[in-house]
């Protein structure tokens, strides 16, 4: 790798970069490509590690693997805690809501309570499971086959079952997100239920947290144009947010 000069911000998504595309990386080699100490390197290790996109080991990190939903549900709490709060006041109370199987979304479809007669369809059984029983809601799952990366259902029968109704709202979180590219997911056949899903939907709102910006995964999703409204942990104002500013609205 050529040195030059990169924000902290810029680093670390190149080191999660090297290490997806690697699979393991050593401090002394980062600390020489990036031109910084390798004091530097251990503290962007112990970041990616902490927000659950490697795994620290003597010398340096190893990519992950699949993990459960439970354990993903744990990374960056409180950023998805405050992305569900901003989600909350637009789920309707009646109409048709699509979800997708992330688990920022499972943490807004835990707290729904005030629904009349809304019908819920989802492609993840965790979110399934956390709206069978509340009151005004019919929730319905695209069945399909899991996908191990996500843990989401997939293939061509949730296919089919995401683009049969018609809805109302879809929102949505993403793996990745820049501006020049759009949103994009870890996994083709993931992306492909949730663009099912947005070929009958009405709305499309994107739930993202901050550490996801600026980056990218194999499979294309949205466009900045396809997005009506991107919801963040961030403050609307905050200038990490700048570069879409112009293509979306923010919350």
């Amino acid at each position: 790798m050529e040195t030059r000069a990169v924000s902290p911000e810029e680093r670390l998504s190149l080191v999660q970069d090297l290490i997806n595309e690697r699979g393991s990386v050593r401090i002394d080699e980062l600390a020489t490509d990036f031109g910084v100490s390798e004091m530097t390197i251990r503290r962007d290790l112990d970041e990616l590690e902490t927000l659950g996109a490697a795994r620290r080991v003597r010398g340096g990190a190893i990519a992950i693997g699949p993990e459960p939903f439970a354990q993903r549900h744990r990374h960056n709490a409180r950023a998805k805690a405050k992305i569900a709060e901003k989600l909350h006041p637009l789920i309707p109370t009646t109409g048709t809501l699509a979800l997708d199987a992330s688990t920022t979304v499972y943490r807004v479809a835990s707290t729904l309570d005030q629904a009349r007669d809304l019908v819920v369809v989802t492609n993840g059984l965790d979110t399934f499971h956390a709206l069978t029983e509340r009151p005004g809601i019919t929730v319905t799952l695209t069945g399909g086959v899991p996908e191990p990366r996500t843990g989401s259902l997939v293939g061509p029968f949730a296919v089919r079952m995401a683009e049969s109704l018609l809805y109302d709202l879809f929102i949505s979180s993403t793996a990745a997100i820049a501006p020049e590219v759009g949103s994009s997911e870890s996994s083709i056949e993931e992306a492909e239920v949730k663009r099912a899903f947005t070929r009958t939907s009405g709305r499309i709102v994107l739930a993202v947290d901050h550490t996801k910006l600026d980056t990218r995964c194999p499979a294309r999703m949205f466009a900045m144009t396809d997005i009506d409204l991107l919801v963040t942990d961030l403050d609307p104002d905050d200038d990490r947010l700048d570069p879409y500013r112009d293509d979306v609205e923010l919350r």
